[in-house]
């Protein structure tokens, strides 16, 4: 039974006379737009990990090391290494890398820079020791270091840390900042 047939005739007819003549209106429906796909590729749990594992190349070129070292990715203001050697920025975590394996430490940086990130801390303090306990008492995790660093995304910038916080034997690391939908 349609909605017409149930609408007594006189109502019909009083309805029709209040209304008036009426003309039909084009069919005016818009489509939704359909939510665009994000751009960012979706990951497999455990993706993450997986790169940080694979991800630090020990054959990339290093920048020039002395006693101290410093990085500041291309097209970054220079102020910001400067406020970051100046202890500018709030170390909000550490992580001590003494007595760890090159394999170790490969994997134990990924996941705390991973971590800290997830975490939107922005300055982290890295311990790498000065090598005095290694082969020819040479700084193996520094120079490591210096190598893998550079080669993430998110490191804007790193520096040896002053000496109240581990000198030439640490790193200040500064991440960058977290978009919306990172």
């Amino acid at each position: 039974m349609s909605d017409e047939s149930r609408i007594a005739p006189e109502d019909r007819a009083l309805f029709l006379d209040a209304v008036g003549p009426v003309d039909p209106v084009e069919d005016e429906r818009v489509e939704p737009v359909r939510p665009r796909p994000s751009a960012r590729p979706r990951r497999e749990p455990g993706f993450d990990q997986l790169v940080d594992e694979v991800a630090f190349s020990d054959l990339a070129e290093a920048p020039e090391q002395g006693e101290q070292v410093q990085y500041l990715r291309p097209g970054v203001q220079k102020t910001i290494l400067r406020k970051l050697k100046r202890g500018g920025y709030s170390v909000s975590a550490s992580l001590d890398l003494h007595g760890l394996t090159v394999d170790q430490t490969r994997h134990e940086v990924g996941a705390f820079l991973r971590s800290e990130r997830g975490e939107l801390r922005r300055c982290v303090r890295i311990v790498h020791g000065k090598g005095y306990r290694s082969t020819d008492a040479q700084p193996v995790l520094k120079s490591l270091l210096n190598r893998w660093l550079p080669q993430r995304d998110d490191v804007v910038a790193f520096c040896s840390a002053p000496p109240h916080d581990g000198g030439t034997g640490a790193l200040y690391v500064l991440l960058r900042r977290l978009k919306p939908g990172d």
